[in-house]
């Protein structure tokens, strides 16, 4: 799936997409856990990958419609602490995207 993601080297933010009802999120672009690295960091990895439909590192990571007001929540909390960059916790979506969900605007952008 990673292919059809729109290509950029310039990314400021998680590259994301949507196709039927599923959010895609590059797996390049999805937090690493690191067993010797920062608690939040680490914590927001397993944040993530508990409400994901699949997360591991041969793919995107699913988030099906269902836990989108979660991974809002979620990702708003861990930008306002201040310990995440905004790259780490903003969507950003391929110019062509038509229209981004209600529940995903907040953390949200379009390049």
């Amino acid at each position: 799936m990673s292919e059809n993601f729109y290509p950029t080297k310039q990314f400021k933010s998680m590259r994301a997409k949507i196709d039927n009802e599923v959010l895609f999120i590059h797996r390049e672009d999805v937090p690493k856990y690191n067993k010797q690295g920062s608690i939040v960091r680490n914590s927001y990895f397993w944040a993530l990958r508990s409400i994901a439909g699949r997360a591991n590192s041969r793919h995107d990571w699913e988030f099906e419609s269902e836990v989108w007001i979660v991974l809002q929540r979620m990702l708003i909390s861990f930008a306002e602490s201040g310990y995440l960059s905004t790259r780490e916790t903003q969507l950003e979506f391929a110019p062509e995207t038509e229209e981004i969900p209600q529940l995903l605007r907040l953390v949200s952008t379009i390049e």
